[in-house]
């Protein structure tokens, strides 16, 4: 990175700084990417991670399918949708239609495309949290889909009075770090090690609210150990037989959606 005072600096000089930054940052990574997991880790087997593309057909079957069973909710909630890592809110689009269909109001968390926790980020979504919370009047239900739940369970850690219940989908709260089939790709893009997120959390400990985590034995991306959790950890856990890419639009796990959201 260059400062004011290397703008005086020869041209050969400054070009030999930045390659010389960029080669730190392209070892830095390369080690985050051939790390290896602790002998405690759980991940899925490898099948299922194939078994994860079956996800790019899934609009087309859906034109074949007759229309979820979706009945007006006794009580809408004001519901925000937090997108899995690498993903952005068009991918939850379909889930929200549906939500909407029962009288729920649906925003997105207003962050773009989920690329990991910042302190920066962080702040941006519990203020947007907060303006949500104040602009409805009632207590929000945060959705988070793998690494969108965690995003929501440290929110609703920090602003509790905001939020009635969290709702996590495939999400990585427990076990170890590691235990997913995606840590080194997530190290990679990110840039910083699994056990050293950027921000002070503690992804096991729960919400001071109620906590429900959805998990699938079928998920090729996450392990069951790691989605489902311990009791203490989260108030319910609820087996689907979604894949991981389904939590976001599986005909299932919006069905279990919109029965949690009828709970009183």
């Amino acid at each position: 990175m260059f400062h004011d005072s290397d703008q005086h600096l020869p041209a050969h000089r400054r070009a030999a700084m930045l390659a010389r930054g960029v080669g730190h940052s392209l070892s830095r990574r390369a080690k985050l990417l051939t790390g290896k997991a602790p002998q405690n880790a759980h991940t899925p087997p490898l099948r299922l991670l194939a078994g994860e593309a079956s996800h790019l057909v899934t609009p087309l079957v859906r034109k074949f399918q007759p229309p979820l069973p979706i009945a007006p909710a006794p009580d809408p909630k004001v519901i925000v949708l937090m997108p899995g890592f690498a993903t952005a809110p068009w991918r939850m689009k379909y889930m929200a239609r549906q939500l909407e269909r029962a009288g729920h109001k649906v925003k997105r968390w207003g962050l773009g495309a989920n690329f990991g926790p910042t302190p920066e980020n962080l702040q941006m979504l519990a203020q947007r949290v907060q303006a949500v919370h104040a602009r409805y009047g009632q207590q929000l239900v945060l959705v988070g889909w793998s690494l969108g739940g965690v995003f929501a369970r440290e929110v609703a850690k920090l602003h509790p009075e905001c939020v009635a219940k969290v709702i996590t989908m495939g999400t990585p709260f427990s076990h170890s770090p590691y235990s997913n089939n995606l840590w080194r790709i997530y190290q990679l893009t990110v840039g910083h090690s699994v056990e050293a997120p950027p921000v002070e959390v503690t992804m096991h400990e729960k919400p001071p609210v109620e906590t429900v985590a959805f998990w699938s034995p079928r998920d090729g991306v996450i392990s069951r150990r790691a989605a489902c959790g311990r009791p203490g950890e989260r108030d319910r856990a609820v087996a689907l037989r979604c894949n991981h890419m389904g939590f976001c639009n599986s005909r299932e796990v919006i069905i279990a959606l919109d029965q949690e959201l009828r709970r009183n």
